[in-house]
């Protein structure tokens, strides 16, 4: 296996990249930045995904989006040519909702948070409450002491990416969490969505600012957190000695593979890139060099000719 080298792949010969590719029976890779970009498929992509699985490589999509179900990812997939089945998605919202059920949850959730993640628990039938917009119609005085209403079976706060989060929500979600038997967890934490024109926000800002405010940390099921491989090892059989994780961003999709056990493999299609790994190379700080992927391709693209 290959630890943290950050090596270009096409730069190695090719009995070593024929090596690497025959050590891995599974592949997890993120889909946004990676497989696609918006309602596009990235050059090459569905041509190396599905060829891992002609090859009998089992292949996942991981991802920390939460906006979608795991349905609606899959019709996405299929309509950009990927031959995935619905037992190979895996998604943050998914991961919640079976958080939740490992807890035995019976409560209802209040849910800061897009309507997929809302049918995703639906699906569990976990009961929640919250999505949509809530806007503060009238002052904050007027709004805490008279149109403040507090539900009495919350258990449970879930934070997801969230268009219409606002003053009220964070107030409702605090007011929850200050609870300490109520759970507390958020499906990820990427920070950003960076665009050609514009930077939009991430969930990981939207649970930064309930965190601030609440004086207490969520449980993240999304990458990095092993709860996601614990998942996988479990109900999967997944072996993280022969498994490969792909991703573009390196706090999230490498260091899950570091905090798991995965070779890693970046692509630069998304968020970081080969100089930001080179950074962390020459960082001391051993929090930084788990960042450090075992290799570098500028798109999945790439891996197509060492597949055939």
């Amino acid at each position: 296996m290959f630890r943290q080298s950050a090596s270009r792949l096409q730069n190695l010969p090719r009995d070593t990249i024929r090596t690497f590719i025959n050590s891995f029976d599974t592949v997890l890779t993120d889909c946004d930045g990676v497989v696609w970009f918006l309602n596009k498929a990235i050059q090459g992509a569905p041509n190396v995904i599905n060829r891992f699985m002609d090859m009998g490589k089992r292949v996942f999509f991981v991802t920390n989006s939460s906006a979608r179900t795991r349905e609606e990812f899959l019709e996405k997939a299929h309509q950009l040519n990927f031959n995935m089945t619905l037992d190979r998605i895996i998604s943050s919202a998914y991961m919640t909702a079976q958080y939740l059920r490992d807890h035995k949850f019976t409560k209802t959730a209040y849910v800061i948070g897009s309507r997929g993640l809302g049918k995703e628990l639906s699906s569990f039938r976990i009961k929640h409450i919250g999505i949509g917009p809530e806007v503060m119609q009238h002052g904050l005085q007027t709004f805490a002491q008279e149109h403040l209403k507090l539900h009495r079976d919350i258990g449970a706060v879930v934070i997801g990416f969230d268009e219409h989060f606002s003053l009220p929500k964070i107030i409702h979600a605090c007011s929850y969490v200050d609870d300490p038997e109520c759970l507390f967890v958020a499906t990820n934490t990427d920070e950003r969505f960076p665009l050609p024109h514009c930077v939009i926000p991430g969930t990981g800002s939207i649970v930064r600012c309930v965190e601030t405010a609440a004086e207490r940390k969520a449980f993240v099921v999304g990458k990095p957190n092993p709860f996601m491989c614990e998942t996988l090892i479990r109900e999967h059989g997944v072996d993280p000695k022969r498994t490969l994780m792909i991703g573009d961003r390196c706090n999230t999709d490498i260091l899950l593979g570091a905090n798991c056990g995965f070779q890693t493999l970046l692509v630069e299609t998304g968020i970081h890139k080969e100089a930001d790994v080179q950074a962390w190379l020459k960082s001391s700080d051993p929090e930084e060099r788990k960042l450090v992927p075992d290799f570098i391709v500028s798109k999945i693209g790439d891996l197509l000719p060492y597949l055939e």
